[in-house]
């Protein structure tokens, strides 16, 4: 069971982004902020066998493992493996509107059936000792959400369900890409504060729009429960994630980054000397690495350096060492010649 109080900041799950490897770097940057996994989806678990898909390394905790799927049943089962594995919270997918997703009737498809959902939920607090939550939209294509996000809510409330994440804005699934989803619709925050008048039990995280930790901060102190960033967070770390436990639990401050790049060296030897499914390479790693100096002088050769090297074959650590010297020499203030 994850605690509340994390929850007050945390990183949205983003498929493709937001792997071990994403969320090992982001743990040493924050220590508090919870961490999602991307989407999984209960078929490849429980039909597929795709376990693999549920590493982690104990250092990420608080991590909260993210569901896709529509299958009371299946959603059981894949959330009785995720508990078995470690995770506290094991989040429902309710908001993805991608075509992949769409196929398989789940994702944000699923604000259109509340009482699916709502059977999935019980179904999955049945099977694990780990919190079931609920990530989700305002609503979807034609539907008003000021009608059909209370009785949503309603739903999942009374299937157990304590913790959910609004993102505050409709998902198109006709006409919009699921790239024009996350900033087309506009947003209504005002619409997620009302749903924290109207359920006052629940503990409601807001997500969308939100780039900075000073935005975070006014949303918490309009009495919302929880905060969370996606691409901010991923594309600027350390301007989001070093400051967060100073910031938001007043705490201490985050590493440096160039700490946090040497902290990285054990887990990328460790990774690169790893043959099981997802290991090897330096890239896989260094990917989720280009942001961490961000407005830095020299950040465009660190990113350069990685982008050129980190994929080559026989790429090691000796790569993210050179990246970091020419930033730093590229830093450094030239004295002209007498």
């Amino acid at each position: 069971m994850i605690d509340n109080f994390a929850s007050r900041l945390s990183v949205a799950p983003m498929m493709d982004w937001t792997d071990r490897h994403c969320r090992y770097l982001h743990r040493l940057l924050s220590k508090r902020a919870l961490l999602y996994t991307e989407m999984v989806t209960a078929p490849a678990l429980v039909r597929g066998g795709a376990r693999h898909l549920l590493r982690f390394d104990p250092a990420e905790q608080p991590v909260a493992l993210q569901l896709g799927g529509s299958d009371p049943e299946e959603l059981a089962r894949a959330a009785e493996m995720g508990g078995a594995e470690g995770y506290g919270e094991v989040n429902l997918n309710c908001g993805c509107p991608s075509d992949r997703v769409q196929s398989g009737a789940f994702g944000a498809v699923l604000m259109q059936q509340p009482a699916l959902v709502a059977q999935c939920c019980r179904a999955m607090i049945a099977a694990t000792d780990a919190e079931i939550t609920v990530k989700c939209r305002i609503g979807v294509d034609d539907q008003t959400p000021e009608e059909v996000l209370p009785e949503f809510l309603s739903q999942i409330v009374a299937a157990g369900v304590e913790r959910v994440t609004i993102h505050a804005r409709k998902a198109w699934l006709q006409g919009l890409s699921p790239k024009e989803n996350r900033d087309i619709p506009p947003l209504d925050y005002d619409l997620v504060f009302e749903m924290k008048q109207l359920f006052p039990n629940l503990h409601i995280s807001l997500n969308g729009g939100i780039a900075t930790l000073e935005q975070a901060r006014g949303l918490l102190d309009a009495g919302i429960d929880g905060v969370m960033i996606g691409r901010a967070a991923y594309h600027t770390p350390t301007d989001i994630l070093r400051a967060a436990d100073k910031e938001i639990w007043g705490g201490e401050m985050g590493p440096d980054p160039v700490d946090v790049v040497l902290q990285m060296r054990p887990y990328i030897e460790a990774h690169l000397a790893d043959d099981t499914p997802g290991g090897g390479k330096l890239s896989a790693v260094t990917k989720h690495m280009l942001g961490l100096f961000a407005g830095r002088p020299g950040a465009r050769l660190w990113r350069r350096h990685l982008s050129e090297q980190a994929h080559r074959p026989g790429a090691g650590w000796s790569v993210v060492e050179d990246a970091l010297a020419a930033m730093e020499q590229a830093a450094t203030p030239r004295v002209a010649a007498p």
